[in-house]
């Protein structure tokens, strides 16, 4: 049976150099590129340099052994999207807990058989190829998306875009609380609301998005900023500074009074303001004013940092 899969990666790790002589032997006949390691903390670089399709573990090894390595692999974002399949003893029922619970995504068991090694990765690495696809799919139409473990709160995979905005926000300090939250409303059929985290006049959201129980929950995220909204809404509506700064205030459902003093000036003038708006939005209501703004706001034009 042929088991090629596109020249994939994999990474093997096992102390017992007649162990990785065979399993390389038989990725390599199967048409896989095959890195080995020995050790733990090889296995561990070598899996950040070369990011592998998968990782054969071996459970037991001198000095780190199997467990500890995949909980490394699993705690670092660049390494913690790669599958991996533990190696251990048939009658060693334990280590197969301690695997999963290590973060190892499946096990074979010793002596192992070369037909079942080569099944088990090709069906990781066909399920690795289309999480990767659709990965790529939406950082290629901008969008922000991460992927989180209900079990534990973990960032399971990110696109680049959503790296790239959480940095600066307080995100492992809230953003698993949340998740937690989200998902008991969701258990109860009840809805929760977003996570909202401020840094500076920038938002950074969090909206769940797609719900698994067992597997990952999928959250978009967006960033808003009062200086780019407000710039955006004097370009495309012609308003002076202060009438962009008004209707800003009106999008996010603020009174003439609560915007009189957050902009230090009075009811009656933000309402000048108001009437300006108005005309040149073409509407004569404060809900409309905001539907309004909010068409030119809300189709991936919010500026992002």
């Amino acid at each position: 049976m042929n088991f090629n899969i596109e020249s994939g990666l994999v990474l093997v790790v096992d102390d017992v150099p007649e162990n990785l002589a065979v399993l390389h032997d038989a990725l390599d006949e199967s048409g896989f590129t095959v890195l080995v390691a020995n050790n733990g903390e090889t296995a561990l670089q070598r899996a950040i340099e070369s990011q592998p399709h998968i990782i054969l573990l071996d459970a037991i090894m001198p000095g780190m052994d199997g467990f500890e390595t995949c909980r490394r692999l699993k705690a670092n974002l660049v390494t913690r999207h790669i599958p991996v399949v533990f190696m251990t003893g048939l009658t060693e029922a334990e280590h197969v807990v301690a695997a999963f619970d290590a973060g190892g995504n499946d096990y074979v068991t010793k002596p192992l058989r070369t037909s079942e090694v080569l099944a088990r990765i090709a069906a990781h690495m066909q399920t690795a190829r289309l999480v990767d696809q659709a990965r790529s799919a939406l950082d290629a139409f901008g969008n922000a998306v991460i992927a989180m473990s209900p079990r534990d709160g973990r960032i399971v995979w990110q696109t680049p875009l959503a790296r790239t905005l959480m940095q600066g926000y307080l995100v492992d300090a809230e953003l698993p609380t949340w998740l937690q939250a989200t998902q008991a409303a969701h258990v109860q059929g009840l809805s929760h609301p977003p996570l909202t985290l401020a840094r500076g006049s920038r938002r950074l959201i969090f909206s769940a998005a797609e719900f698994s129980e067992d597997e990952q929950w999928m959250i978009v995220l967006r960033e808003e900023s009062d200086v780019a909204q407000i710039e955006k809404l004097m370009v495309s509506f012609k308003l002076t500074q202060r009438e962009s700064e008004v209707l800003n205030w009106v999008i996010k459902g603020k009174t003439n009074r609560d915007i009189g003093e957050i902009l230090g000036t009075s009811p009656r003038t933000i309402n000048k303001h108001l009437e300006h708006v108005f005309v040149k939005l073409g509407v004569e209501t404060r809900t409309s004013a905001a539907a309004v703004a909010l068409s030119k706001l809300r189709p991936g034009e919010l500026e992002r940092s």
